[in-house]
């Protein structure tokens, strides 16, 4: 399947039916749902973002949606020109495809004066400055350090709409760990939301509250935004807040009905610190009964290497977001085993991988094509040195926006020039579009040789080679469309990119915390600093926290096509104590380490020597026992059978299984779901086994179990009573009845 890619340069379709040419069978039933509510669950490569444009425009194409009546949301400016870009390119001119705050800012904007009169208050654009002048009012000292945590807290507390003075109780009953005095905090933020009233200007949240609030006080003005908007499409609706809901439920009337399509993947949560939560999407079924649901498995991101490392990373997790985890099923032929790498020290480390990415790009990978991702963005020094004394280029993923970087808003300025005098004595000889923009830069050094070393020379060079790369794809992208390049068209395609924040690719391997690379893709990964303490992060204490940490490092992994390296340190300076181990989350994935904590083997020795991912045997498909589809999620491949076919279980058996295995609990003193969980005794019911054999094949029932519980399990689907008295089996059952959780429940346990 090939992407469609941002700017779409090529034919348009020529009708409805050519919009679906190319799509998969389930992208095709996304694409194909014009009709009530639709939640669409995408695993990580499957093609989320063609599914859904497609589906826009085929409602388009075919007349059952009108564009200007279309909204489809997401949550970066990059996103959404990339999904500007595609509808554009399928034919959906006129569809808006903006973020939340983008949306709602532009309703705020036009309904304010009317709503509530005067000029919209004046937006804060950076808000940091004013929250360490509310700590100062409030009278507390915060180190500079210190101001971005406090502004985090603020955001949080407004997107789950908390009010100052209930944060204090807020924060206790998230579980966050509030980096001063939560009624420290209250205060400050108390004094900033007093300070944007006195000077009359918002924050980017207030744009969401306010424009919610008109909505909700003014009904005739919601009508109005309802009759303008009829059909929404949220990408990413894992990660929306409670305010953005809010929003969501005021723009489509909240009805069970509404036409609204969302889609989304729960194992891709990892911004629950910012008040995002995949609750909206996991009970998308009970807002709307009636809504279709469409799975997306198939990948075509990666190769089948990395997806079954990435599988069987969540098939190890836990909560609610485990139990709708997608299994993926790659489409690319195979490729390189991942790898695991130790090394003595976070120096050793970084000149590894360093050395390991000059061999890829020898290879004749792209630098551009290479990543290396780590927990935080502390971590990146010993990278860049690394990368820098080889000579190799890099870039920093968060740091300043491309657009924003002087040298590329200068260079903006001279092309703008260029195209506006025409015949340019400068451009005058240049053979086509790349070699004019070449002309143009060369007035500010730019060469076709960049400047040896690394530093802020090297880095304003990428920045105008990116430029000249980018021409080069325009001018052969009209002319393959049969339109004209020239300076001018150039210009407005850098202006568009602009405003929608879509930079192009500088040539350079890029360093990018795990967080700032989620949607993102790569030819080859590196997976740095992988050790206990950073991954997870030490101040991940609850076991939603723990689960979010395994989510981030599933989202590292499915980031690579075909190249996946997995490493850590066990000091981080030379000499040091080897005291650091490898990341719990690695446990029964890399060789000689077992589920649940094994620490044995995977040592490679001194220089970090290479070893092949340890793999399981391959489990073929789970099909359907009543219509046989193939079963994607845990639950379902337990029961084997879809949540929505009918089900054989005798009722009677399965209350006789809890009542047993509440007694067994008890005497045990173990939660219920450590004997069976309620999808494994569900399953036992509707199969009814007679025999051990049969027992021993219900999934969830391992040798541990089998031989502990099996007799009892057996008598009771007899219809028998098993004993119920017996002695303890162990003063502290902890240990036995969790190796018998890791050992057993390979298909995540459903509920705690």
């Amino acid at each position: 399947m090939i992407d469609d890619g941002w700017g779409g340069y090529g034919a348009r379709p020529a009708d409805p039916d050519a919009v679906l040419a190319g799509l998969d069978p389930e992208q095709r039933a996304v694409a194909t749902a014009l009709h009530g509510p639709v939640c669409v669950l995408a695993g990580a490569g499957t093609g989320k973002t063609r599914a859904i444009t497609h589906r826009i425009a085929y409602g388009v194409r075919s007349g059952v949606f009108q564009p200007q009546q279309v909204l489809a949301v997401t949550f970066t400016a990059r996103a959404a020109g990339e999904m500007r870009g595609r509808l554009r390119q399928l034919g959906a001119d006129g569809v808006q495809a903006r973020t939340f705050h983008s949306a709602a800012l532009r309703q705020l904007q036009y309904f304010w004066p009317r709503a509530v009169g005067g000029e919209v208050p004046r937006l804060l654009e950076r808000k940091v400055q004013l929250v360490a002048e509310a700590a100062g009012r409030s009278g507390l000292r915060v180190q500079r350090t210190e101001l971005r945590d406090l502004t985090s807290e603020i955001e949080w507390a407004k997107v789950t709409q908390i009010v100052p003075d209930d944060y204090p109780v807020a924060v206790v009953k998230a579980g966050r760990d509030a980096p001063r005095d939560p009624a420290e905090i209250a205060r400050v933020y108390a004094t900033y939301e007093q300070t944007k009233r006195d000077r009359n200007v918002i924050d980017f949240e207030d744009v969401l509250l306010l424009t919610a609030a008109i909505l909700e006080d003014r009904p005739e003005i919601a009508e109005r935004v309802r009759g303008q908007y009829r059909h929404f499409t949220v990408d990413e609706y894992q990660d929306v807040s409670p305010l953005q809901q809010r929003l969501l439920d005021q723009w489509t009337g909240g009805g069970a009905g509404a036409s609204l399509c969302v889609v989304g993947d729960a194992s891709q949560t990892i911004y629950s610190f910012t008040g995002a939560t995949p609750d909206y999407l996991l009970n998308f079924r009970t807002r709307h009964p009636d809504a279709a649901v469409v799975k997306l498995v198939r990948d075509y991101r990666s190769t089948p290497q990395v997806v079954q490392l990435a599988n069987g990373l969540l098939a190890q997790a836990r909560g609610a977001a485990a139990q709708h985890r997608l299994e993926l099923v790659s489409q690319r032929g195979p490729g390189p085993e991942p790898v695991y790498l130790e090394h003595p020290d976070e120096p050793a480390e970084a000149e590894a991988t360093a050395h390991r990415i000059r061999e890829l790009i020898a290879e004749g990978v792209r630098a551009s094509e290479i990543a290396v991702l780590f927990r935080t963005n502390g971590q990146s020094e010993v990278y860049e040195q690394a990368l820098a004394d080889l000579g190799i280029s890099y870039q920093l993923k968060g740091a300043e926006r491309f657009f924003e970087r002087p040298e590329v808003r200068e260079a903006g300025l001279l092309l703008r020039g260029a195209a506006r005098a025409g015949n340019d004595p400068l451009t005058a000889d240049a053979p086509d579009l790349a070699a004019q923009v070449r002309a143009v830069l060369a007035t500010r050094g730019f060469t076709a040789v960049p400047p040896a070393g690394s530093g802020a020379v090297r880095e304003r060079w990428e920045s105008l080679a990116a430029l000249v790369r980018l021409a080069e794809e325009f001018d052969a992208g009209r002319t393959a469309a049969g339109e004209p390049a020239d300076l001018a068209a150039y210009v407005a395609e850098l202006d568009a990119r602009a405003a929608a924040q879509h930079a192009p690719a500088v040539e350079g391997v890029t360093l990018a915390s795990l967080h700032a690379a989620k949607g993102l893709e790569w030819d080859a990964v590196f997976l740095v600093g992988l050790t206990e303490g950073m991954l997870p992060i030490v101040y991940a204490k609850t076991d939603e926290q723990l689960e979010e940490e395994r989510r981030l490092l599933y989202v590292g992994v499915t980031r690579a096509r075909a190249h996946l390296s997995l490493s850590w340190a066990l000091s981080r300076s030379p000499g040091g104590r080897a005291s650091r181990k490898p990341s719990r989350f690695l446990d029964g994935l890399r060789p000689g380490s077992a589920v649940g904590g094994g620490r044995s083997g995977g040592r490679s020795g001194e220089g970090g020597a290479e070893r092949s991912a340890g793999r399981r045997a391959p489990r073929g498909p789970v099909t359907c026992r009543v219509c046989g589809k193939t079963l994607t999620e845990a639950v379902e491949r337990k029961l084997r059978r879809c949540e929505d076919c009918p089900s054989t279980m005798d009722e009677g058996l399965y209350e006789r299984l809890r009542e047993w295995r509440s007694r067994r609990a008890k005497e045990q003193a173990v939660p219920a779901y450590v004997v069976f969980t309620d999808a494994t005794l569900m399953a036992i019911a509707e199969d009814t086994p007679s025999s051990v054999a049969e027992l021993s094949r219900i999934s969830g029932v391992g040798a541990l179990k089998l031989d502990k519980y099996g007799a009892d399990v057996l008598s009771l689907c007899l219809g028998e009573d098993p004993e119920v008295e017996r002695p303890a089996e162990s003063d502290d059952p902890s240990a036995e009845a969790v190796a018998g959780l890791a050992e057993d429940e390979s298909e995540n346990s459903p509920e705690k």
